[in-house]
């Protein structure tokens, strides 16, 4: 679940996390009366979740109230224009109306997920203010790196040692440690991927402040925090997206495709590599389905019924590997499902490995399911089934 800039602020304010004031809007008169009642200079911003905003002119000042009305009705009078994120663009529905900041420099600070160590990584250059991308490509030099030790945890001797490191101005370095305190609180808190900062800003009157948000968060975590329930109902989510929340999968764990052969794993790489399967064996698929870790009856029949009522599957292939998910629980799921469902029937091809995959075959060949041995196996036998359809 990515964040639109103005939720990613709440989480940060919540976080000790100091940013610019600043209002929500939805509607140019709203930005009208919030300049109204407090005068000054502001700065509006177009709510999308697209990057490349001040490019694409989504992004104005406004001194008085009829400037506000005007620079917001502009900026909501046409979608973000289409680029490599989104290459059908994005409607603007909302705005955030923010105190402008006297710049004097701006920096780049980012939390993520290293795979590699399997800790946090927390990511430090002085280039703030433009693409990270371009930043790394032009001054790979200027990137600090740590990862932090989970067991121990964050401590402010690491936010010091990066600002040296990386060469901050000596104007951050007071702040700094918090700022990246408040940063891993919000990461763990909240079930984070990402937490980004890009730009912090230092000011000329000496704060540091946080001039943008960028919040990924944990699709698995957000069962920890269903007041988020609210923040996934104004995201820019496409049809695929809402059908995925509707299932109770993250929004990117189901894509429709053209084919006839429909596919179920648990894990984005054995969801893939199941498609791969499929295609190997000269068949076409139906869509992309990461279950996740939670393959009970409930999720199993959610997922066939969003594959057989959404896509042109004529045989649903499903390949769970027994780790987190164990074996038997996910063939008393595949019978309760099959056995609940209201949907229309189609042939099933299941494999299953791993933890209790014995219990689990024997489940599903008292319900009169055959399972295979081996993906390519599964493939071959629902792509000949879908064909025979």
């Amino acid at each position: 679940m990515n964040l639109m800039e103005y939720q990613g602020k709440e989480l940060f304010r919540r976080s000790g996390i100091p940013v610019p004031r600043s209002q929500h809007c939805t509607t140019p008169d709203e930005v009208a009366a919030f300049i109204k009642k407090n005068p000054g200079k502001w700065v509006v911003k177009a709510q999308v979740l697209m990057g490349g905003r001040g490019k694409a002119g989504k992004i104005k000042f406004a001194t008085n109230a009829d400037e506000g009305r005007t620079v917001a009705h502009e900026i909501m009078a046409t979608p973000m224009p289409p680029n490599r994120q989104n290459p059908n663009g994005e409607a603007i529905k909302s705005l955030l109306v923010e105190e402008t900041l006297d710049v004097a420099l701006e920096a780049y600070c980012a939390i993520s997920v290293d795979r590699t160590t399997k800790k946090p990584a927390i990511i430090v250059t002085k280039f703030g203010g433009m693409d990270v991308e371009e930043v790394h490509e032009k001054h790979p030099e200027s990137f600090s790196t740590l990862f932090v030790d989970t067991a121990i945890g964050y401590s402010p001797f690491i936010g010091r040692k990066l600002a040296f490191s990386s060469d901050l101005d000596a104007g951050y370095r007071k702040a700094f440690p918090a700022i990246l305190a408040g940063m891993y609180d919000l990461f763990f808190k909240y079930g984070a991927k990402l937490v980004e900062i890009n730009p912090l800003v230092l000011t000329k009157d000496g704060r540091v402040i946080a001039a943008d948000a960028k919040v990924e968060l944990d699709d698995d975590a957000l069962f920890r925090h269903p007041e988020f329930k609210e923040w996934q109902t104004v995201l820019p989510l496409d049809e695929d997206e809402s059908l995925a929340t509707d299932a109770g999968l993250g929004i990117r764990n189901f894509r429709r495709f053209g084919g006839t052969v429909g596919t179920m794993a648990n894990g984005a790489g054995l969801a893939m590599g199941t498609m791969d399967a499929v295609k190997n064996a000269g068949g076409e698929i139906a869509n992309f389905l990461d279950v996740g870790g939670g393959a009970n009856a409930e999720r199993v029949r959610n997922c066939y019924e969003l594959v057989v009522n959404h896509t042109n599957a004529k045989v649903f292939f499903i390949n769970i590997f027994g780790g987190i998910t164990r074996g038997d629980e996910v063939a008393k799921g595949i019978v309760e499902a099959l056995n609940t469902t209201k949907s229309r029937k189609i042939p099933l091809v299941i494999r299953l490995t791993g933890t209790n995959e014995e219990e689990g075959r024997r489940i599903l060949a008292q319900a009169g399911m055959t399972p295979v041995e081996t993906m390519d196996e599964g493939a071959k036998r629902a792509v000949e089934l879908a064909g025979a359809s």
